[in-house]
């Protein structure tokens, strides 16, 4: 790629930030944050708890980082305090209320205090029942959407969280902040891992 091309797309991508500067900050003020000092802007503490753990099952750390690591319960708080409005957010306090009453109907204590195997077992009866996303074209979802609920929207906010921290997107996605020349017939196995950009 030349210069030229280069400064274009540099410049472009200077206006898709200035266009969504809240959801870029909210991805970035996540990775300042201090696990020990977070305190969480929407959720109470055990609240929070809840969705640490959560996610920290659905993105454990194995040989990548987990979601823990890169801060994902710290971005979904952010997500609920400035992308939802009341309703919404009174919703999400029902939704936990609700899994947590599950799982004392099932297993006699909420969710975090559950035995790990127990924890599995929840979250693969959540997973059994909860709707599922509907097949999308460019962004637009096709066909007739069906209710995900409250697990499904959890777990789908955790993997954008996780899929979007600079961490995954530079150390464990494939990551060239300008990329170089279009190649459009090669075959995918030169294509190699999944790209951040």
């Amino acid at each position: 790629m030349d210069r030229r091309k280069a400064l274009k797309f540099t410049g472009s991508m200077a206006a898709i930030a200035v266009a969504g500067p809240s959801l870029l900050s909210l991805l970035q003020s996540c990775k300042n944050e201090a696990r020990v000092d977070w305190q969480p802007m929407f959720l109470t503490s055990e609240e929070a708890a809840f969705v640490s753990k959560i996610v920290d099952m659905i993105l454990p750390r194995t040989e990548t980082p987990g979601a823990l690591d890169v801060k994902v319960d710290i971005f979904i708080d952010k997500v609920y305090a400035k992308l939802y409005d009341a309703e919404a957010q009174e919703n999400v306090r029902k939704e936990i209320e609700r899994f947590n009453a599950d799982c004392i109907s099932d297993f006699g204590d909420s969710f975090v205090n559950l035995s790990e195997s127990e924890q599995i077992k929840v979250l693969q009866k959540a997973e059994d029942n909860s709707g599922q996303f509907g097949s999308g074209v460019w962004g637009t979802t096709v066909g007739k959407p069906e209710p995900v609920g409250f697990y499904r929207s959890l777990k789908s906010t955790a993997l954008w969280g996780y899929f979007t921290s600079q961490e995954i997107g530079e150390n464990v996605l494939s990551y060239d902040p300008i990329p170089g020349a279009y190649h459009g017939c090669i075959s995918l196995s030169e294509v190699g891992n999944k790209w951040s950009l």
